[in-house]
């Protein structure tokens, strides 16, 4: 076994020195000031106590720095991850109980199972058949509950619902209970956390503060927000007037933990465990190969399976929830220098610094701070405008990525995604099992061939070219027969039929069948098969067969050469078919 392929700290730590430690530092510093307050936001998110998102942002990160292959990912709690981790443990027990708890540690702890299996067996090919419009609806119906789930804490109301409309309902049902010290806070550090993306950075170099300063105090805006309303509701003793706090959060270091041994609860949450598996693997792999392309880097999808799985385990068995590899954090991580993985390591040090130390201040902390600062982080999720461009470039898309908006929306996350996966491999198949083919002919005066109702070419009555531009396989085979039988009856000179097949990657038995069917109708009808631009791999197979020794015609290494043969002689006819 390769150490260095399961073991990805391998390849850089021997190499690893001191301008490379600097620059790791620097970068843990940035993301651990802004993950303080993302990882008790996403923990009061996911209805878990603040502490399990510090929890989360320790152990795992520690682990991913040796099993994971993204130089700047950031992994650990996750908006759209945190959502799923409480839409799947709310009909098992109360949010915050010990039942809950022990349900997100099991949670964390069966995803990362399924994730580090699905490494081991090199299936980090199969979150390609999750398309990019049903993720892009996915994620941005997740961002809009998000903040819609977050408006109670914004008003200070007591509100349920884990779709839209309930939330909504909910929120109506409450509106005469709207707590006006909290909604102070709320919509205070709203305004001020969406001024300080939007505004802050140009305002600052308008003063003089460099490009880059102004840039890491743009990014350390949330902490100024958890600072300045922590002293307010100190202060002014605010848990008296209604506002409710963050409360006392255990300092320390988590214990490790075993995830609950009931059965029965392990099948109740392996469906959800497996979505948030899949969604969080697509969310961290699309995030780490873009920051990688970046630097001329590559990072290893099956690896990236065993990391994630080897830290959601980590965060399971020490008292936290499932986590993935986050956007915005790792854009920080990547903009603040970080050059290996060690940032994520030294990042779990402020964690638990923060942990043992700062504790005592977080409790109290508004819950309202955190609500704003979960909505305006989610609203970069948010991509309405997809649905414009994605219905003029393709309708079948559109209405995917409709219906996964819709569910997500209207009936639960879980529903939306499970939609999305079935509606992305449903369109792959119609797409498949009807693959594009066109009867092209000779461009004139060259070797080059074209669809004859695209392009003036030549072609010949007694000699049909069909190009087929999808692999053959059991969903499209009967469509192949019917095209070529059809082909072949409106041409009544017809002597000779050319499949060409430059874009077959495979035959599978059951197209083999149709292609042997096709050569004895054609042959009933006076006609001989013949193939053109054969793929090694695919010929490689067919000569294991007897299709060969039973076809019509014979096998041409180009189109070309089968014109010379078959249409050399024949009475050419010119322009658009």
């Amino acid at each position: 076994m390769n150490l260095k392929r399961y073991l990805p700290i391998l390849q850089w730590a021997p190499q690893y020195g001191r301008s490379q430690a600097t620059s790791d530092l620097v970068a843990a510093v940035i993301v651990t000031v802004m993950l303080i307050p993302q990882s008790l936001a996403y923990a009061l998110l996911a209805g878990l106590p603040a502490q399990v998102g510090l929890y989360a942002s320790i152990l795992p990160l520690v682990i991913y720095a040796v099993f994971g292959t993204s130089r700047t990912l950031s992994v650990g709690p996750v908006a759209v991850v945190s959502l799923m981790t409480a839409a799947a443990l709310a009909p098992l027990a109360d949010a915050g109980s010990p039942e809950y708890m022990a349900g997100a540690v099991l949670l964390a702890v069966i995803s990362g199972l399924m994730l580090t299996l699905m490494g081991f067996l090199r299936l980090g090919f199969l979150a390609n058949f999750l398309s990019h419009p049903v993720i892009s609806g996915f994620i941005s119906a997740s961002g809009i509950v998000i903040a819609a789930s977050q408006l109670k804490h914004v008003l200070g109301v007591q509100a349920s619902g884990q779709n839209l409309l309930t939330i909504g309902q909910s929120l109506i049902r409450s509106a005469s209970d709207i707590n006006l010290p909290t909604l102070a806070i709320g919509a205070g550090a709203l305004l001020f956390l969406v001024f300080a993306r939007k505004q802050l950075k140009p305002l600052l170099v308008r003063f003089g503060v460099s490009s880059g300063i102004a840039d890491i105090l743009t990014k350390t805006a949330p902490i100024l927000a958890v600072l300045v309303t922590t002293l307010v509701a100190w202060q002014f003793q605010l848990d008296q007037q209604g506002v409710r706090l963050v409360g006392i959060v255990p300092s320390g270091l988590p214990d490790l933990t075993l995830p609950s041994l009931d059965w029965e609860l392990w099948q109740q949450l392996a469906v959800s465990a497996l979505l948030i598996s899949v969604v969080g693997f697509v969310e961290s792999v699309s995030v780490g190969q873009t920051l990688a392309a970046k630097r001329r880097q590559r990072i290893d999808p099956d690896q990236e399976l065993i990391g994630l799985g080897t830290a959601n385990l980590g965060a399971g068995l020490s008292g936290g929830m499932p986590v993935t590899g986050g956007f915005s954090r790792s854009v920080v991580n990547f903009d603040a220098g970080a050059e290996t993985p060690a940032a994520g390591a030294y990042t779990a040090v402020g964690i638990a610094l923060a942990t043992l130390f700062l504790t005592p201040a977080i409790a109290y902390l508004p819950q309202a701070t955190l609500a704003a600062t979960i909505i305006v982080a989610v609203s970069s999720l948010v991509d309405l405008p997809a649905l414009g461009r994605t219905w003029r470039y393709s309708r079948p898309d559109f209405g995917a990525m409709l219906a996964t908006i819709v569910l997500t929306l209207a009936h639960s996350v879980e529903a939306g995604i499970i939609a999305g996966v079935v509606l992305s491999l449903g369109l792959f198949l119609y797409r498949t099992s009807r693959p594009h083919s066109a009867v092209v002919g000779r461009v004139p005066g060259t070797e080059h061939f074209r669809n004859i109702r695209r392009h003036k070419v030549e072609i010949c009555p007694q000699v049909a070219f069909l190009r087929v531009d999808e692999s053959l396989y059991f969903a499209n085979a009967r469509f192949l027969e019917e095209t070529v039988m059809d082909l072949a009856a409106c041409e009544p000179e017809l002597t000779d039929f050319v499949l060409v097949c430059p874009a077959v990657n495979l035959v599978d038995a059951s197209a083999l069948e149709s292609l042997e069917a096709i050569n004895e109708r054609l042959q009933d009808a006076g006609v001989r098969l013949h193939l053109s631009e054969v793929k090694g791999p695919v010929m490689d197979r067919l000569q294991r067969t007897e299709f060969l020794s039973h076809l019509g015609g014979q096998v041409f290494l180009s189109t070309y050469e089968a014109w010379q043969v078959l249409a050399g002689d024949c009475e050419l006819s010119k322009g658009l078919a």
